[in-house]
């Protein structure tokens, strides 16, 4: 709700909170998960909508690409574009192709994006359903399944172009510049990259300074309570850029999980000992809000279930790493360092 803007691991758990839940599925509904008093009401609220460049672009095609499946593929026209995920769709639109974009993604919930037939759900994406909507381009990520659908859309002459999924900050203008470059808007691509980029840094000028010298620790949870998910975050989950970039370190990946996600169990939050967790809103709320997360073994006895200390951000924007990121690091940042901790 790119990655995922995500690892493997997070790939198939959500497609299993999906199936069995829905919860993945739906738009984001109010922020519960807040519980420092002294954060903003609303500080993931500006992720409801992308901004697209002021300058209007226009593609220039045809143009012949790399594709990230060893492919070298043609696209002549961005006239009927379909991104086949959330954070896809961000970047489309925010190079001011939206009026283009003919479907989306299950995890492309801004609001100019909602009215848009539905194609994929968790990385499930049906055929016959892209193919309906006759797309002159086809953007996916390496991550974008199953193989035999996106074969057969390959098949049916429609260009499609396969682009690396982004793990960290450092990925965000790469997968601006190939977007960019597919669509044939390469200097609309190094505007956005140079924006985002700006405010990125705006937002790491702003982090308060620690006058102890410790930074706080911060475990990422992935909760998603119906379908009894309950995981802890390691060094490939996604979130350790957002959470170094932040000032904070990320507490998993500090505690030696080298894996993407584990299950949480009381030693595991242990050892990771963090000074707040974060978790998306919807996944906090499947839990029932922060009453019902300190009821997962272990969280309560750690210092940030002790002090209630919880970060929430969107579900559809968190692990983007995409042109709304510097939302994404200015809400963690705010909620992180609401009491000044």
């Amino acid at each position: 709700m790119r990655r995922s803007r995500l690892a493997g691991a997070l790939l198939s758990v959500l497609a299993l909170a999906l199936a069995t839940t829905g919860c993945g599925g739906a738009d984001p509904g109010p922020d519960t998960g807040r519980t420092n008093a002294a954060a903003p009401q609303n500080a993931a609220a500006p992720a409801d909508r992308v901004e697209p460049l002021a300058t209007t672009h226009r593609p220039r095609l045809p143009v012949t690409v790399d594709s990230a499946d060893g492919r070298k593929v043609e696209v002549a026209s961005a006239d009927r574009i379909v991104p086949l995920t959330g954070s896809l769709s961000e970047i489309v639109f925010t190079l001011g192709l939206g009026d283009q974009v003919v479907a989306r993604d299950i995890t492309a919930t801004f609001a100019q994006a909602a009215k848009l037939p539905v194609v994929t759900r968790a990385h499930d994406v049906s055929a016959e359903s892209v193919l309906s909507l006759r797309p002159t381009v086809v953007i996916a990520d390496t991550s974008t399944g199953p193989a035999e659908a996106i074969g057969q859309i390959r098949d049916a002459g429609i260009a499609l172009v396969v682009v690396e999924p982004a793990k960290s900050l450092a990925d965000v203008g790469t997968r601006i510049d190939a977007v960019a470059a597919a669509l044939g808007v390469t200097a609309a691509g190094t505007e956005l990259k140079n924006r985002t980029e700006r405010r990125i840094a705006a937002v790491q000028k702003d982090i308060p300074a620690h006058e102890d010298g410790r930074k706080p620790r911060v475990a990422f949870l992935y909760l998603r309570g119906s379908a009894s998910v309950y995981l802890l975050g390691g060094s490939d989950s996604g979130a350790s850029s957002l959470l170094e970039a932040a000032g904070a370190v990320d507490a998993g990946k500090e505690s030696g999980l080298t894996k993407d996600f584990t299950a949480i169990t009381s030693e595991a939050l242990a050892k990771a000992a963090p000074d707040a967790i974060l978790v998306m809103t919807k996944g906090l709320g499947s839990v029932g809000g922060p009453a019902g997360l300190v009821k997962i073994p272990g969280v309560a006895e750690t210092p940030a279930g002790m002090d209630r200390r919880v970060v929430s951000v969107d579900d559809g924007v968190l692990l983007n790493y995409g042109p709304r990121t510097d939302q994404v690091l200015k809400s963690i940042v705010g909620q992180l360092y609401a009491n000044g901790k």
